[in-house]
């Protein structure tokens, strides 16, 4: 009978990815993360396979909870839709701005190294992105319902441009540039969205920003 397992498996796949977010992929080894973890390579190999499997089981979590995250911020009534978009973009742009380590996003992190070359990586990446992609146009037909944005608008260019912005601010931010110039990105994005006349006062900033 096979001995239970004697360690955090949940505690170790934290480590790991800290370790696959800071360093990369290539610059991450099994046994940097066993030195890290304390574990024997044996049982790192054991648990959760090869590095490369490793690297895809946290970076499937991950793509997960960006994915959860999304739906849950994003998702709500119509007459709210167009506010939860001009939160989402000044909080992604905060966010970015709070990062004084300038990680970044893991999703993008591991796209840019390894989906050239890797398929496995590149079909999660993608898949990811589309499904970002979605939740933001669901949510802006939620908006165009209420006639906040222009109906006649394509939700799904939109969402798409969208994606792209915070993707763009994100590169900025591991740039170093500055959280004022980060957040007039992100209100400048939104001032550029296809408003109906109700819409155009909750573009407008409020005091403190996400």
């Amino acid at each position: 009978m096979a001995r239970p397992r004697e360690f955090d498996e949940e505690a170790v796949l934290d480590v790991a990815r800290e370790q696959f977010w800071t360093k990369g992929y290539a610059g991450t080894s099994m046994d940097a993360i066993a030195a890290a973890t304390g574990l024997g390579k044996g049982s790192l190999y054991g648990a959760f396979g090869g590095k490369k499997q490793l690297f895809l089981r946290i970076f499937d979590t991950y793509c997960a909870r960006i994915a959860d995250a999304m739906a849950s911020g994003l998702t709500g009534p119509d007459d709210q839709a167009y506010a939860r978009l001009c939160a989402h973009i000044r909080a992604a742009a905060a966010g970015v701005a709070a990062d004084k380590r300038h990680h970044g996003c893991l999703l993008a992190k591991g796209a840019a190294e390894l989906s050239e070359h890797d398929p496995d990586v590149a079909v999660r990446a993608r898949r990811t992105l589309e499904g970002i992609a979605t939740t933001l146009a669901e949510d802006i037909r939620a908006a165009q319902r209420h006639s906040d944005l222009d109906p006649a608008a394509d939700a799904d260019q939109l969402a798409t441009l969208v994606v792209t912005v915070l993707r763009g601010i994100e590169a900025l931010g591991k740039a170093g540039i500055d959280a004022d110039r980060l957040e007039s990105v992100a209100e400048t994005a939104i001032g550029l969205l296809p408003r109906t006349g109700k819409a155009r006062d909750l573009a407008m900033p409020t005091g403190s920003v996400f």
